[in-house]
This record gives C-alpha cells, structure tokens and sequence, in this order.
C-alpha cells in the first residue's frame, strides 16, 4: 500500500482544490445573510478564486520546474490551508472574497504539479492506475463540492466548507514529505510576469463586465467600458506572448486545429457540466423549499456517475482514441443537460436526476483524457505548457460561464414575470433571481409566478448548456487528429515534463 501514498496525496489535494469550486454555491443563501452579502459579491467569492487558479496554473508549472515540483506542490498546501482559515473567520464579504484570491494562489500551485508528480512517480501499468484515479477525482470533485456543502452547511455551518480542508491539507503535506520523489528542479527559464499579469487583468474585467451587465444591463456606460478595457487588455497579452522568448502560452501552438479544439473543450466542459449546477442549487432552496443538505444531495447523481465512469473508464478506454472519449463524453453532458429542461413549474427534484446522470456519464468518460490528449498534439518541448493551457481553459470555462448563465437566468425570469403583468418585473433584479430573493418577491407576486420564472430561467441556462456541449463536442469529433507519432495519446498517462 506505501506504494499509492503518493497518489493519496496528490488525489487529496486536487479533490480538495476543485470541490472549493462549487462548495459555496450550496452555502450562499446563510453566507449572504449572516455576511450581507449581495449576489454579486457572492459572484466573486467563486470567480476570483478561478480566475486566480486558471491565472497563475502556467506560471505555477514554471516556476516547480525551477525549484522542484514537490517544493511548489507542499508550499501550495500550506498556502492553500492558511487562507482556508481565513476564509472559515472571516467577519466580512471583503475578506472572505480577498482570502479566496489567496487560496486561488495555492489552488494553483498545487494542481500546477499534480501531473508532473504522478508522471515522476509511477511507471507502467501503475501509472495507468494512478491517472485513472486522479482523473476519477477531477471528474467527480466539482460535483460533489455542492454535496459536501450542503451537508457541512445545514449541521456544522457555513465557515465549516472551509474549515474542513485544514486537516486535509495536513495530511496531505504528511504525505507529501513522506512519499513524493523531491527531485531538483531546473535553474533554466523565467516566469512570464507580464503574461501573467496582463492575462489576470483581462480576465478579471472580462468577468466583471459579465456581473456588471447581470444587473445594470448590456447598455450601461459602465458594462460597457469594462468589457472594452477588457477587450484591450486581451490584445496587450495576445501581442506581449507574441514578442517574447519564453512566453506563459505560445500562441503558435493554437495553429494546430487539434489544440485549438481541446482548448475549446475543456472550456465548454466546465461551463456546460458545472456552472448550471449554482442555479439547480439556489432553485433547489429557494423555490423547493429544500435545506441545504437535501439541496447538495440533489447533485449525487451526477457525482457518483462521474466518479466511477471516470475510475473505470481512466483504465479500460486507453486504447479508445481521445476524440472518442472526449467528443463523446461532450455530446452526452449535451444531452444530459437538454434533459435537465423536463424542469417545469411543478417540477421536484426527482425531475433532474435523468439528465444529471447521463452529463456525469459525459463529464466521467472525457475528463480523465482531456491531459493526455493536450500533451499528444504539441511537440514533447511544449508538454508542460500544453497541460497547464488545457487545465487554464476548463478554469476559465466555468469563470465566464456563471455570470453569463447568472444574466440568462435573470432574463427568462424577467420575461415570464412581466408576461404575468406581476408588479415585481419592472424591478426585480438579477440579485433577487438569481441569488436568494424569492422571499422578497413573494411580496410582490405569487408563488406560482415566481415558480414558473425560476423554472423558465433553468430551462434557458440548461439549453445554453447543451448548445455549447454539442457544439464542442460535434467539433472534437470532426478537428481532433493527433500526428502518426501520437497514436498512443490514448492511454491516459503520457510522461510529463515540466510545467503542470
């Protein structure tokens, strides 16, 4: 058994890192009242943390080729758990939101390494093993974040799904010092600081500009000159990467259809699988009427699903080729989240769990080669890149995804309320439709109004969903075509050098 100590302890830290993705969702209901928090605030407490991880991963994998992977990997845990702490004390939304930031920084360093661990660690059919249980873990951690939460929330409280991960991050930094090979790292190369920076401020304006036109709409001056300095800055990084010698992300790279295309899919995998399953969780509460563990205890279906056909599939389908499993898999959270549109203004519960098992058959059969496949279409020099690019791309995915589906939600609702000729339409906002403000506008109108907007609005998200999966995964299917020298790209666990 001392031989999978190492696995334990990269698998701790990236179901750790991944279920904090989702774990406040099902928390945002007693976290907005006992904190006052708006919806918008509460909007970044999820978005900076992913904007901070998907903003830092190729610098992260960077600087763990200078200094030692199991280096950056231990101080990630350490990171990671001091800023869990503060954000389980924290007495204001401020605070909670900044030590999300700081806990987005050890997100990164660690899942930068993850990889590159297990690649170092094990050889042969163990490694087949290994990544077959580290991609078990990657594709069951997001949706068992709301699990979790639900059920640390309604027993324990809020500041418990953060808590929780200082005895996990412990026994994993003990593992990590007793079992992870601490080879030397290379004094070779240098971080891309302006990349970085540049990278971090586009998206950062993207996303609130995204917020921002949740609520005062796409025409507000505001809104408006967000997007546009977001848009700038986009540009200022695109001609930065472009002009220098070691950049964060090689631009050439994206001439290659095959990485263009895996990019686009990880993206679409999050947004489409994950980012819906905020508004499942405040429907769940707000018109079911569920407390918080039975509302996290909705999404077991599609975790439990995801995990086993991600466990299974990690080690039986390596000989299926990635455009199979990836472009499949996409086409089946399509599915399963066209599905999810059964959802109706009498609907229960009950009325999700088709749709959410075939999407974790969806998230469990592509998740596990979405790395490999990355790795098999660049040169081996630019592995380590390709791997933290694709893992940049899911991060991202769901960051832009959830103030998108936030203004999607809020739209439908809108029509269905003013169609009804409801007094609230007019001024309902975003907020009240999206983050916890049925209460209010039962004063307003009717419970059965406001259940068919909600219902109105998830059917929308789910339909946006199931465009994009379709279309990413139609894309994959047709775009994916890794070189002669590749075709062992499908078994799961390529060696990997350097960056992430």
């Amino acid at each position: 058994m001392r031989k999978w100590l190492p696995l334990l302890a990269v698998s701790l830290s990236t179901f750790m890192l991944l279920i904090d993705l989702t774990i406040v969702s099902i928390a945002a209901p007693a976290l907005a009242s006992e904190l006052h928090s708006s919806f918008a605030a509460l909007q970044w407490t999820v978005d900076l943390y992913v904007l901070v991880l998907a903003a830092l991963l190729m610098a992260a994998g960077s600087l763990s080729d200078r200094l030692g992977h199991r280096r950056v990997f231990i101080i990630g845990l350490v990171v990671f758990a001091v800023a869990s702490l503060a954000c389980g004390l924290a007495p204001n939304i401020g605070v909670l939101i900044a030590a999300r930031g700081v806990q987005g920084l050890g997100a990164a360093a660690m899942y930068a390494t993850n990889a590159a661990l297990l690649g170092a660690t094990y050889t042969g059919r163990d490694r087949s093993v290994a990544f077959g249980v580290w991609g078990a873990a990657n594709g069951a951690a997001a949706a068992a974040g709301p699990i979790l939460g639900g059920v640390l929330t309604e027993h324990v409280g809020w500041r418990s799904i953060f808590l929780v991960n200082l005895p996990v991050a412990a026994v994993a930094v003990v593992l990590a010092r007793l079992a992870l090979p601490g080879r030397r790292g290379s004094a070779a190369g240098r971080v891309d600081l302006p990349g970085v920076a540049s990278f971090t401020v586009a998206a950062t304006l993207v996303v609130y500009g995204l917020i921002r036109a949740g609520d005062a709409g796409w025409t507000d001056p505001t809104t408006i000159g967000v997007l546009a300095a977001g848009a700038a800055v986009t540009l200022l990084f695109l001609l930065l990467e472009r002009g220098r010698t070691n950049p964060m992300l090689d631009l050439a790279l994206f001439r290659r259809p095959s990485f263009s295309v895996l990019m686009f899919g990880s993206a679409a995998l999050t947004a489409a699988a994950f980012a819906n399953l905020v508004f499942v969780s405040l429907w769940a509460q707000s018109v079911l009427g569920l407390g918080a563990m039975a509302a996290g205890l909705v999404l077991a279906p599609m975790a439990a699903v995801a995990f086993m056909v991600a466990g299974v599939g990690g080690r039986l389908l390596h000989a299926v080729p990635p455009r199979h499993s990836i472009g499949w898999g996409l086409l089946l959270v399509a599915v399963g989240t066209a599905l999810c549109m059964l959802v109706g203004p009498d609907s229960g519960w009950a009325a999700l769990v088709p749709g959410l098992c075939v999407s974790g058959l969806g998230v469990g059969l592509s998740t596990p080669v979405l790395a490999s496949a990355a790795l098999a279409v660049v040169p081996p020099e630019r592995a380590g890149m390709a791997n933290g690019a694709s893992n940049t791309f899911r991060q991202l995915g769901y960051a832009l995804a959830l103030p998108v589906f936030a203004t999607v939600v809020a739209g439908q609702a809108r029509h269905v309320l003013a169609g009804s000729g409801t007094v609230a339409a007019p001024e309902a906002t975003a907020e009240q439709l999206t983050g916890g403000g049925y209460r209010e506008l039962l004063g307003q109108t009717s419970a059965a109004v406001l259940r068919t907007a909600y219902a109105a609005g998830l059917d929308r998200v789910f339909l946006v969903s199931a465009v994009l999966a379709a279309v990413a995964g139609v894309a994959v299917l047709v775009l994916l075509r890794p070189p002669a020298r590749t075709q062992e790209v499908e078994k799961p666990v390529p060696v990997l050098a350097g960056r992430g």
